[in-house]
C-alpha cells in the first residue's frame, strides 16, 4: 500500500534533481588572507547570468564558478545586495538555465527542493516542505528581508546562493540562511524578491533606494504622550544622529525628534520607514510627521539615493 505514493513520490524528486542540476554552479571566492570556502548560484539565462547570495561573494577579489560537467571560468560581479543578501555575477560559460517560478501562488505544506554544495559536496538534494510564508528574516546590514520562504529542506554551509525548487524544477526561491542551534528551520529569499532584485542589479548594478541620512532607531512612545498628541500608535523612529547637509538636515529635523509618519503612511518603526524609502521616493519631496518636545509638526524632505552598501 506505501510503495506507490513513496514512487510517486520519488520520480517527482529525481525528475526535478535531473532538470536542475546542470543549472547549479559551486562558487569559488578567492579572499585576501581569508578562508573563503564555498557557495552555491543557479543559472537563469544560457548566457552565463548566475544568482547567488550577496555574503558568498562579499569582498572576494576574484569568482571563480564550476559546474556539475566539470566546466570552470571566472565570473564578474555584475552587482550585490546586502539588504536582501542576493547577488548576480556572469560567468564565461554557456549554461543550461532554470527556469525563475512564482512565489505568489505558493502553499505552506507543497513539496520544495533545495539542491546545492554543502561543505563542498556538489550538486546535493535534499527535499521537504514549505514550512512557512511571509517571514522576515533580519539581513547583515540589519535590515528585514521580507517575503522570505521557511522550509525544512536540509541546508548546511555551502548550500547559500543555490535554489529552492518546487515540483515542476522551477525556482521558487534562493536558499539564504540556516539558524545553527534549530533542526529543520531554513530559509529562502522569495523568488519574486529575488526576481526584482536581479532587475535592478542589471539595470543600475546595485538596488536603488531612498535616503533621508539619520541614523535612528524603533521607540515606544508613553502613554502619556500619544494621549497628549493624539496619536494610535504605540512606537515610533527615534533620530539619534544627523548626516550634515543630508535630506533630514535640510528638512530642519532634529536629534532627538520622533518620526511617526512618512509620506501621509504611517512609520512605527525604522523597519517601516525601510519600506517607505523606495526608489521612487529618490528626489520626490515627502511630508515627515514628527513630535518634537511633546509636539506635533510636519516637514517636508527630498531624500537622496542611498549610498551603496
Amino acid at each position: 500500500m506505501d510503495e506507490e505514493p513513496l514512487d510517486a513520490y520519488s520520480r517527482v524528486i529525481t525528475r526535478v534533481a535531473e532538470l536542475a542540476s546542470p543549472a547549479v554552479v559551486t562558487i569559488h571566492p578567492q579572499r585576501v588572507n581569508r578562508d573563503a570556502g564555498t557557495g552555491s548560484g543557479v543559472a537563469f539565462t544560457p548566457d552565463g547570468l548566475i544568482l547567488t547570495n550577496s555574503h558568498v561573494v562579499q569582498a572576494a577579489r576574484q569568482i571563480r564558478v564550476e559546474t556539475t560537467q566539470g566546466a570552470r571560468s571566472n565570473a564578474a560581479l555584475i552587482g550585490a545586495d546586502p539588504h536582501t543578501d542576493l547577488a548576480l555575477i556572469r560567468a564565461e560559460l554557456e549554461l543550461q538555465p532554470l527556469e525563475l517560478g512564482s512565489s505568489k501562488n505558493l502553499r505552506v505544506g507543497q513539496l520544495a527542493i533545495a539542491i546545492g554544495n554543502p561543505y563542498g559536496f556538489a550538486c546535493s538534494v535534499t527535499a521537504g516542505v514549505v514550512s512557512a510564508l511571509g517571514r522576515s528574516l533580519r539581513s547583515s546590514t540589519g535590515r528585514l528581508i521580507d517575503d522570505v520562504i521557511q522550509t525544512d529542506a536540509a541546508l548546511n554551509p555551502g548550500n547559500s546562493g543555490g535554489p529552492l525548487c518546487d515540483s515542476s524544477g522551477r525556482v521558487i526561491g534562493i536558499n539564504t540562511a540556516i539558524i545553527a542551534a534549530a533542526q529543520g528551520i531554513c530559509f529562502a529569499t522569495a523568488v519574486d524578491t529575488v526576481r526584482w532584485v536581479a532587475l535592478q542589479l542589471l539595470q543600475h548594478g546595485r538596488v536603488r533606494r531612498g535616503h533621508l541620512g539619520i541614523v535612528a532607531h524603533t521607540v515606544a512612545l508613553p502613554p502619556r504622550l500619544r494621549h497628549q498628541t493624539q496619536l494610535t500608535q504605540s512606537t515610533a523612529v527615534r533620530v539619534e544622529q544627523i548626516e550634515p547637509r543630508g535630506p533630514a538636515a535640510r528638512a530642519g529635523i532634529e536629534v532627538g525628534d520622533l518620526l511617526f509618519g512618512f509620506a501621509d503612511q504611517s512609520v512605527a518603526g525604522i523597519d517601516d520607514l525601510h519600506r517607505l524609502l523606495s526608489a521612487e521616493r529618490i528626489n520626490r519631496e515627502a511630508p515627515i510627521d514628527v513630535l518634537r518636545r511633546g509636539a506635533r509638526m510636519r516637514v517636508t524632505a527630498v531624500p537622496m539615493e542611498s549610498p551603496a552598501s
